[in-house]
């Protein structure tokens, strides 16, 4: 239990490389301790779930993500929007993941663009990667046919006005996503 309580959420494999056996987890299951919250993902019974809860989930069952666009987005809380998904990018060549609970949407980045500004935050005793607010907004410019350009303008003047970071932040991101000259007309007209 006091693995299970640091790492807030889960797997069986958490336990495996902690030389406990798998079987542990279905008998604190029985006894009440535990909750399965999605295939293969654990939480204890008395955690109250963040707001981020979902976010904890997704890396740990995608692993060598990272948490972008608009998920990154309401983390950062440069929107108003609350995605039913969550956003993740992973490389091009690694595999989907396949699993129903929480709902990810993959986009793949590739080289510099999936490593550039990436932190790492803890929610709930996981550690979280997740896209910088510069280089989020620059991943909005560059999905923004997915996403809507409506989204990534309302993004551009929500981390303009929060400073959330700086200008030069966001330029260098822009250039790692190649969208420089999509969004420097947008940016001079909120200037």
């Amino acid at each position: 239990m006091k693995l299970v309580r640091r790492n807030g959420v889960i797997r069986a494999r958490d336990l495996k490389e902690a030389g406990i056996p798998r079987v542990v987890l279905s008998r604190l299951c029985r006894r009440g301790l535990l909750v399965r919250t999605g295939r293969g993902l654990y939480v204890p019974v008395d955690i109250e779930p963040s707001e981020k809860h979902s976010l904890a989930e997704a890396q740990k069952k995608v692993p060598r993500g990272v948490v972008c666009l608009l998920s990154a987005l309401r983390f950062h809380d440069l929107t108003t929007q609350a995605p039913f998904e969550v956003w993740m990018a992973i490389h091009p060549k690694a595999r989907k993941p396949r699993f129903d609970h929480p709902p990810i949407r993959i986009v793949r980045f590739s080289g510099e663009a999936l490593t550039f500004g990436v932190e790492e935050h803890r929610v709930e005793g996981v550690p979280v990667r997740v896209t910088s607010p510069a280089k989020t907004v620059a991943d909005c410019f560059k999905y923004r046919n997915k996403i809507g350009l409506d989204v990534a303008i309302e993004t551009l003047k929500d981390y303009r006005r929060s400073r959330a970071g700086t200008m030069d932040g966001l330029w260098r991101a822009a250039e790692v996503c190649r969208v420089l000259n999509v969004m420097r007309p947008y940016v001079y007209a909120i200037a």
